[in-house]
């Protein structure tokens, strides 16, 4: 019986258990490590997605309520100047800044290629009460009015139509250049009419 234990306890071939390893193969943890990195990578981008459209829609309210601003500004104004009428078209040789501007045709600008409200140039953007808004750099308004006929208003403009026959087109186009950008690109426009 003492031989038996002690070949019991010396651990014979015969009696000997399979030994089981513990931990991972190399596969396994191969596979592990793509699984995932495949699910971290998927939320990065998932993120990086959400961070772009925020911040377009971020841009797009800012823009629109720009072009607002100028709306609003311009909504009372009269079509031409209430002493000159139509004898000029943009502002007047007297009104050289946006506080002289008293009619639409004014924000045409003097060569009839629009007004441009920019932080870069510090003059603007503007609000309606025609101040200039603090900490918008990269933004800017571009205002252009037009007189285009009354029955085509998204027609081509035409400086020689007759008053009886035309309207003004008020277009404003809101602007972001960005610190990377190399250029502005336009992030909205609205444009009304205004009937003399």
């Amino acid at each position: 019986m003492r031989d038996r234990q002690a070949m019991l306890q010396s651990g014979s071939p015969s009696h000997r258990r399979p030994i089981r390893r513990a931990g991972f193969t190399l596969m396994e943890t191969a596979l592990a490590i793509v699984i995932v990195s495949t699910g971290v990578l998927a939320i990065l981008y998932a993120q990086m997605a959400f961070h772009r459209q925020n911040d377009w829609s971020t841009h797009t309210s800012t823009a629109t309520f720009l072009a607002n601003e100028i709306r609003e500004m311009t909504v009372r104004m009269p079509p031409h100047d209430p002493v000159t009428g139509l004898a000029y078209w943009g502002p007047e040789p007297n009104e050289p800044t946006l506080d002289d501007f008293d009619d639409l045709d004014d924000f045409d600008g003097t060569e009839g290629l629009g007004t441009i409200f920019s932080a870069e140039e510090e003059t603007g953007p503007v609000n309606a009460m025609r101040m200039i808004i603090p900490d918008m750099a990269g933004w800017s308004q571009v205002v252009r009015v037009s007189k285009v006929p009354k029955n085509n208003i998204s027609g081509e403009e035409d400086p020689n139509l007759p008053e009886e026959t035309s309207v003004l087109r008020i277009e404003v186009s809101v602007l972001y250049q960005g610190p990377r950008d190399e250029e502005a690109t336009e992030v909205t426009k609205i444009a009304w009419i205004n009937e003399y």
